[in-house]
């Protein structure tokens, strides 16, 4: 045996051991905790819906399936006639599908008495149409009083919740005005405002840029845009344009009666 001094120093009692790599047993860091995806607002699974005419029935849905999830923007792309317009009705409440349901925060919608529908589609959904569907003999401020009023509010309070969604869409200056004596995109907002006014979750906006020439449809979605990200608002957008689909967050082309996923870029 070698009786040379070893260049290892003798372990004092009480000192400290360089920590053993990688041995077996040894306890590793906890993995970081998965966040979950976040529930839909807003579930649609295996609706259908036809039509009769005649003696004949024309299957418009054909087992659609979308979610949307809050305060998110998709885009419903598709020729005309294929069911984009259907879609947003059953989505909103304004029919009820032949088949499959549609779940509002996990709960069946077409579950749900005709009083809560109403409720449903007075307070929780805010609709915009491609026409505006303004009434013609009323000032800007008088038709976006409109949902307020049917909701009981005062006159008062409709008034006050109309004034401020006006200026939100950039009309402060055209309350007084008549839609005949607006332009198209200003109906346009008019119409946005009035489906602002009771403080929708989401909005179902059906082709509304359809009427609009392309520099107005821009104004139109960039406020979309802004209005998502100030109020998180969600939105579904049946649109004929792609360069204002692309701005959505996702998308679905509605192919034959279903919902296909599609790419944004």
């Amino acid at each position: 045996m070698s009786n040379e001094p070893s260049d290892r120093a003798p372990e004092r009692a009480g000192e400290a051991r360089e920590p053993a790599s990688s041995t077996a047993g040894e306890a590793r860091e906890p993995a970081s905790p998965t966040v979950p995806a976040p529930a839909p607002l807003l579930l649609a699974e295996d609706l259908e819906r036809g039509y009769r005419s005649g003696p004949e029935v024309v299957h418009v849905l054909r087992g659609v399936s979308i979610h949307v999830n809050p305060g998110e923007v998709v885009a419903l792309v598709g020729a005309s006639g294929v069911g984009k317009s259907t879609l947003l009705h059953l989505l909103g409440a304004l029919d009820r599908p032949s088949r499959g349901r549609v779940l509002f925060e996990g709960t069946d919608l077409y579950a749900r008495s005709e009083a809560e529908l109403v409720r449903y589609r007075r307070h929780t959904v805010g609709f915009v149409f491609q026409f505006y569907n303004l009434l013609g003999e009323m000032s800007a401020l008088e038709n976006a009083m409109i949902p307020a009023l049917l909701a009981r509010r005062t006159t008062r309070e409709a008034r006050e919740e109309a004034a401020e969604a006006l200026t939100e869409v950039g009309l402060a200056d055209r309350v007084r005005h008549r839609p005949g004596e607006m332009s198209g995109g200003e109906q346009q907002r008019v119409a946005i405002a009035r489906a602002l006014v009771n403080r929708p979750r989401i909005i179902l906006a059906d082709e509304p840029t359809g009427n609009l020439d392309p520099k107005t449809s821009e104004v139109i979605y960039d406020l979309f845009l802004r209005l998502q990200a100030e109020r998180g608002i969600a939105f579904v957008i049946a649109t004929h344009n792609p360069d204002l689909a692309r701005k959505a967050e996702r998308g679905y082309r509605l192919v034959e009666g279903r919902a296909r996923p599609m790419g944004i870029e």
